[in-house]
């Protein structure tokens, strides 16, 4: 997979190359200086240890979690183009952006990509407060981890018309996606629609909802939903409502000095078939001195509405050190009550190194 993601990149970059350089006469420009002043290059890694007594024998292990780079190419002002690949699993992204209008009121883009279901799905996991990324309802609802669907990365091919209007008061996103796992066509002959409206009544305050209508194909069997099995065609629903605030932009020359206090909080709920689902989560970064905040966090997700058993509650605190803009240190510790059909409650330490620029 490592091989294939890097005959991927290496493809990539020559295209780029050639956008770069599309148009241009020889000897008139410095090729190099377009070629750089067109692309953007980044990239992180997520790393650490943890520590868990979930099952009779603790767990404890060293970890690789991600390491994502991606490229992207300005073609004009209003055409760009990204490509992204994690080298330890499957390539993330690829799309094209365009602007129709001059403002902002009207974009779209096309290829796979993060979907704009609720409010924390879009989000980097290098701004996100726990190291285990999203809050479990987020991460099963917005297809983080759907086993069921076979989703994962909460990802998908499709569609999206977005814009900012009202003078970027109100943001908006109409997208159609395939609803099926990455990197493959739709295993269906259905397409998933979503729609999320974003206010922003003034600076720091965001409030969001958020919908999807689908039908997924089944490519495995869950407990909490035995009524559906491998191979069905089945409804799958969402909603979500949501607010994040900030103190304070972040601000990347003032990693230490400018760290806003931020508190997000979501509530969400879904059908798959028949079974229903909903949880949320509030989480907050309050800093503590230079670079330091620490990290409070609350989520619970039931994954069966009508049984009693499939219900899970985390609660979190922790710290986290920014050393250097993007790159942090953390460490958190949960405690997971979990209901009887998941298993015994436990406790969960982890420790992780990001790297990012």
């Amino acid at each position: 997979m490592q091989t294939t993601n890097l005959r991927n990149l290496a493809v990539f970059v020559t295209m780029l190359s050639s956008i770069a350089a599309m148009g241009q006469k020889t000897g008139e420009i410095d090729w190099f200086k377009e070629l750089s002043s067109r692309i953007t290059l980044n990239g992180y890694a997520q790393g650490g240890y943890y520590w868990k007594d979930q099952t009779d024998k603790q767990e404890n292990s060293f970890n690789l979690k991600r390491t994502l780079f991606w490229a992207k190419a300005r073609v004009t002002d209003r055409w760009s183009f990204l490509f992204m690949t994690d080298f330890s699993s499957v390539v993330q992204e690829f799309y094209t952006d365009y602007r129709i209008t001059k403002n902002k009121a009207m974009s779209v883009k096309v290829g796979q990509y993060k979907t704009s279901f609720s409010l924390e799905n879009p989000l980097s996991p290098t701004v996100l407060e726990l190291i285990d990324v999203h809050e479990m309802p987020v991460a099963y609802l917005a297809g983080g981890n759907d086993p069921l669907a076979g989703l994962k990365y909460g990802r998908d091919l499709g569609l999206t018309v977005y814009g900012d209007i009202l003078k970027d008061k109100l943001h908006y996103e109409f997208a159609v996606m395939n609803g099926s796992p990455i990197n493959k066509t739709d295993n269906n002959n259905h397409k998933d629609l979503i729609g999320k409206l974003e206010v922003r009544p003034f600076d720091g305050l965001r409030i969001v909802t958020s919908g999807y209508l689908g039908r997924a194909h089944a490519v495995s069997e869950v407990g909490w939903n035995p009524q559906v099995k491998v191979g069905d065609n089945y409804k799958r629903n969402r909603y979500s409502f949501g607010a994040e605030w900030k103190t304070g932009h972040y601000a990347p020359g003032k990693y230490k000095e400018a760290r806003p206090f931020s508190v997000r909080t979501e509530w969400l709920g879904g059908k798959d078939g028949k079974v229903g689902s909903r949880g949320g989560y509030i989480s907050c970064a309050i800093p503590v001195t230079q670079g330091v905040d620490a990290i409070v966090d609350a989520e619970t997700f039931d994954r069966n509405t009508k049984v009693d058993g499939w219900d899970q509650t985390n609660l979190t605190v922790g710290l986290q050190y920014w050393f250097y803009k993007k790159c942090r240190l953390q460490l958190q510790y949960s405690r997971c009550f979990c209901g009887d059909n998941i298993g015994k409650d436990y406790n969960w330490l982890q420790s992780q190194l990001q790297i990012a620029f």
